[in-house]
């Protein structure tokens, strides 16, 4: 008789960004991680930039970054990730949000998570199922409209992965959502071309488990 060895549920993951990118921690060290880039930020303003703006210009970098911190946490988030250097002269409008575990009802008695994710991938617009790390994960993107009566102030297009943690009791997801911001007139390529990235950083994804 052969026996099935138990794996150990991940107690992690890990994700490899583009250089220039940034990792703020929601949970503790939130500050910390803020300070830190807005000091690297100044370090990084062009040599003429005026010293009496310097302050004005730490503060508005801080209260923008407040802004993202506030509505990741709002959202369930444990990990923030943006990009913090400018790429060829451009500052990309996108992030990351890595959420708290969730649990989502089974569609039956006995079903395991990929039967709960083909289930949600049929009432989703968009969806589709991928692998991760060998595990399956629900993909979907849609783009969002600016409507302020629900809190959205600036049209965007997001891409959300819902992954299973493998051998979790009850069954648990962690999620990953990318939003990218749409400017009035932007080519819709470039937005492509930004769904392409962070799909890109997807791929690296790994369970952890020290």
């Amino acid at each position: 008789m052969t026996t099935v060895e138990q794996r150990p549920t991940p107690n992690g993951f890990n994700l490899v960004t583009p250089p220039g990118w940034d990792v703020i921690p929601l949970r503790t060290g939130t500050q910390e991680a803020m300070d830190s880039i807005v000091r690297k930020a100044i370090r990084q303003l062009p040599a003429g930039f005026p010293k009496d703006d310097i302050p004005k210009a730490r503060l508005k970098l801080l209260q923008e970054m407040k802004k993202v911190v506030r509505r990741a946490i709002a959202k369930g988030g444990m990990t923030l990730y943006l990009p913090t250097e400018r790429l060829h002269g451009i500052a990309l409008p996108v992030s990351i949000v890595a959420s708290e575990p969730i649990e989502i009802p089974r569609v039956r008695p006995g079903s395991g998570p990929e039967a709960v994710l083909a289930a949600l991938a049929s009432e989703t617009s968009g969806a589709e199922i991928r692998e991760l790390d060998d595990t399956a994960a629900l993909r979907s993107e849609r783009d969002v409209p600016a409507d302020a009566a629900q809190g959205v102030d600036v049209a965007h297009r997001r891409v959300e992965y819902v992954v299973p943690i493998p051998d979790s009791t009850p069954d648990q997801y962690v999620t990953f959502s990318f939003s990218a911001l749409i400017a009035p007139g932007a080519n819709p390529a470039f937005h492509d071309t930004l769904v392409e990235l962070f799909d890109a950083v997807m791929s690296t994804f790994r369970w952890s488990y020290a």
